[in-house]
């Protein structure tokens, strides 16, 4: 696989599955943009793949736009568009608040929004395409994160609709769900769960405890979503649009109410 020459833009590429998809783009020759609202991590990521760095808010129409612009001033062309800016919220329907909702919805949905909004004229130019990183909670919902589930599964409905509506204009997008990953966010929630459990083991016991039923039994390492998004961004998958990429493990792929069966030794 060569990336050389083309241009990806990634969207809270800061830390985790944005920084892995930095580096492994930058890996292949590519001129990588990494974007996000903390400049410190955005500049660890530059040290080390030579990317170029703009902060900015992936919600905020203005700064997206300006964002877009400075990334054709610089580079002359945009071919990838990697919408992975997220942020949790954990709290049920009643539980929840006009600001977490609206945090939920600014920080995955418009982000994705906005900045597949602003880049598609440019995408259609090259015959780009756009990459959606979802969640395993884009398909299914986990226990007491309303506010997180809904915004995830809109985020494949938005997926799908830039690839009916563009793809006759040569663009293709696609959505990556994956379930759990080891990121700095990831590693919060199981600190949080061993505290919570009194897990002896602390975060490596969580993650394990987190994936017992999961088929291949572990969380994903960042690089391993960072190939997934490289293929679809690539010729390589150039008759995939619309679909959805579920990297879980084989997670949903287990029928829940047969674990007391598995459990048993039936």
């Amino acid at each position: 696989m060569d990336s050389t020459g083309k241009v990806i833009a990634i969207t809270g590429g800061g830390s985790g599955i944005g920084a892995a998809v930095a580096r492994r783009y930058a890996a292949e020759g590519a001129r990588v943009v990494v974007l996000g609202r903390r400049p410190e991590p955005l500049e660890e990521v530059a040290a080390g793949t030579g990317a170029h760095v703009i902060t900015c808010d992936a919600s905020v129409r203005e700064q997206v736009e300006n964002a877009i612009a400075e990334i054709i001033d610089r580079f002359g062309r945009l071919d990838v568009a990697v919408a992975n800016a997220g942020g949790a919220v954990l709290a049920s329907v009643t539980d929840t608040d006009d600001e977490a909702w609206d945090f939920a919805m600014r920080s995955n949905l418009s982000s994705a929004f906005v900045f597949c909004r602003a880049a598609l004229p440019s995408l259609i130019e090259t015959r780009g395409q756009v990459v959606v990183v979802s969640s395993l909670a884009g398909l299914f919902a986990g226990p007491n994160s309303a506010s997180y589930v809904t915004a995830k599964h809109a985020l494949v409905g938005l997926t799908r609709s830039i690839a009916r509506d563009f793809g006759p204009k040569g663009v293709r997008a696609n959505a990556v769900c994956p379930g759990w990953v080891r990121t700095p966010l990831a590693d919060r929630g199981m600190d949080a769960l061993a505290e919570a459990s009194g897990i002896a083991g602390g975060r490596a016991e969580a993650y394990r405890t987190a994936t017992a039923e999961v088929p291949l039994r572990r969380a994903a390492e960042p690089a391993e979503i960072a190939s997934i998004v490289r293929f679809l961004g690539s010729a390589e998958s150039s008759y995939i649009t619309g679909a959805v990429i579920v990297a879980d493990g084989g997670a949903h792929a287990v029928d829940l109410p047969t674990l007391a069966f598995e459990r048993a030794g039936l």
